[in-house]
């Protein structure tokens, strides 16, 4: 049987929620919802849920980066390097050309850089364009990397210290337009094609075919049964497993608005004096914003529900960037910082967690229950097709093969495409061919085209027509739903402040809309 799309939407509750299905995934991350849709277009029925919201946890704590696996190479973990590098192709190409795009890095060469290590930095840049080739993704999509002039680097990366700037290393990487984005979009392709998707609907127990589930809205409680259930709830694998051993380790980015790094047209990797292979990174976002990080410092305890980045931790990133820019960076400019934690396989006593491997693995419990844990943002559809095939294959069940390589999320199109669309270019960048509807969504709810395009907030360049989508089609159920999820204005809690009226205004219209099915 071959799955095709229903125009199901993604849903927060549990009303009229089945109790019997193929497949049970827990968890609503990037990897959750991957494991939704690679099962839901191999035939299978599919309830996905998730105790909070979509990207709730680490999938929108990232730097909103397609890495290409250059840090793996260096640390040897050349199979994990590769395989970034493939799926880095493949989301850039294929699954989500509308979400990502070539980001210029640079690697400024001063003083603090010797030529030896210059010439490791060099090396590993023709190392990573090699898993670029290897990968098969197109110099169009991803130029080569090469060194530059001090004057060319300055062109590009205008804050950099000047004094003692010989030159640059140019690479290029994968950006994504935003990771929580990539979540929405991944959840309600497989809403499309019939799977479904549940916000706000805590798992209270799980065996490998059957969960009870608490609607976190109303409080009842459904049982499900499954012929095989996945869990994908990352850094709180443990509270469903208890044979599931994590070690977490914590990154931490800042926030900070443009003009503290004016006129950065390319993210620039600071080197961390005295390390070889670690960077912190300056990344400039579209929205007049650039994130700072990230660390990577062990975690011990329970899991909070949202980490909180440490002073010390955002001391040393503004100190590593200052030494590499003309002006130091303060902690004044710092308007926002989050904190994600990475859910690394225990490997037992002892090391760094930055030396823990980043390959993910599939965990099969006592009870039957799947687990798939580890692994990166970069590579979460191949995580997910490796968690599908596991659970299958334990299940003894019996469906098609993995589609989701040549699959194109919803709203993709190739560049030329998208290019070529006469629709507002910011809801092109974060819907791609889907802007249309997102814009035609806002009018049906009686805004004029003016009211849905204009930002919600004076410096917050989010539109209200973005704020609708998110109850109408992507399942958000409150003010934190929009601003923190479905958008990232949270990440400014000035910025969230200003914005809450419109969130509340999106949730009202959207809610008397005929267009909203959990009204």
């Amino acid at each position: 049987m071959t799955a095709t799309p229903t125009g199901r939407l993604i849903t927060p509750g549990l009303a009229g929620a089945p109790t019997e299905v193929d497949v049970v995934v827990v968890g609503l991350g990037i990897t959750g919802a991957g494991v939704a849709l690679d099962a839901v277009t191999r035939g299978l029925t599919v309830l996905a849920v998730d105790a909070h919201d979509l990207a709730f946890g680490t999938s929108r704590w990232s730097s909103k980066l397609v890495h290409g696996g250059l840090r793996y190479l260096a640390s040897g973990q050349v199979g994990v390097a590769h395989e970034s590098a493939v799926e880095r192709g493949i989301l850039m190409e294929v699954t989500a050309p509308h979400l990502t795009h070539a980001m210029a890095t640079l690697i400024p060469l001063n003083d603090a850089v010797s030529k030896v290590q210059a010439g490791v930095i060099r090396g590993g840049l023709l190392g990573g364009d090699l898993l670029r080739r290897g990968a098969r993704t197109s110099k169009g999509t991803l130029p080569r990397p090469r060194q530059v002039s001090a004057t060319e680097a300055l062109q590009l990366a205008p804050p950099l210290r000047k004094a003692g700037l010989r030159g640059a290393m140019l690479g290029w990487d994968g950006q994504l337009e935003d990771d929580a984005r990539l979540v929405a979009t991944v959840a309600r392709t497989a809403a499309s094609y019939g799977a479904e998707v549940r916000t706000h609907a805590r798992v209270l127990t799980a065996t490998g075919t059957s969960v009870t589930v608490r609607d976190e809205l109303t409080g009842g409680t459904l049982e499900v049964t499954a012929r095989t259930v996945v869990n994908a709830t990352g850094v709180w694998a443990a509270g469903l497993v208890d044979e599931i051993r994590l070690r977490p380790s914590r990154g931490t980015h800042l926030v900070l608005r443009a003009e503290s790094v004016p006129g950065l047209r390319a993210a620039v990797f600071a080197p961390v004096p005295g390390e070889t292979n670690r960077f912190v990174l300056v990344l400039p976002q579209a929205d007049g914003t650039a994130y700072v990080g990230l660390t990577d410092e062990p975690v011990d305890g329970p899991v909070p529900d949202v980490p909180e980045p440490t002073e010390p931790e955002i001391g040393f990133l503004l100190d590593v960037v200052s030494a590499a820019f003309e002006r130091p960076l303060h902690r004044s400019d710092v308007v926002g910082a989050y904190a994600g934690l990475r859910p690394l396989l225990d490997a037992g006593p002892g090391g760094e967690t930055a030396d823990l491997s980043r390959k993910h693995a599939t965990l099969v419990s006592g009870s039957g229950v799947v687990t798939i844990v580890g692994g990166k943002l970069t590579t979460y559809r191949k995580m997910a097709e490796d968690a599908v095939d596991a659970a299958l294959d334990h299940a003894g069940v019996d469906a098609g093969e993995c589609r989701t390589r040549e699959l194109p999320l919803l709203g993709a199109a190739d560049r030329v495409t998208l290019a070529g669309l006469e629709l507002p270019a910011r809801l092109v960048r974060k819907y791609g061919t889907d802007a249309a509807l997102v814009l035609d969504t806002a009018l049906a709810v009686g805004l004029s085209e003016a009211e849905a395009l204009a930002p919600v907030a004076d410096g917050v360049p989010v539109t209200l027509a973005e704020l609708v989508f998110g109850v109408t089609h992507e399942g958000a159920a409150d003010v934190d739903d929009l601003l923190d999820r479905r958008t990232r204005i949270g990440l400014i809690p000035a910025d969230r402040v200003l914005a809450v009226p419109a969130a509340e205004r999106a949730l009202a219209l959207s809610r008397e809309s005929r267009l909203n099915p959990h009204r």
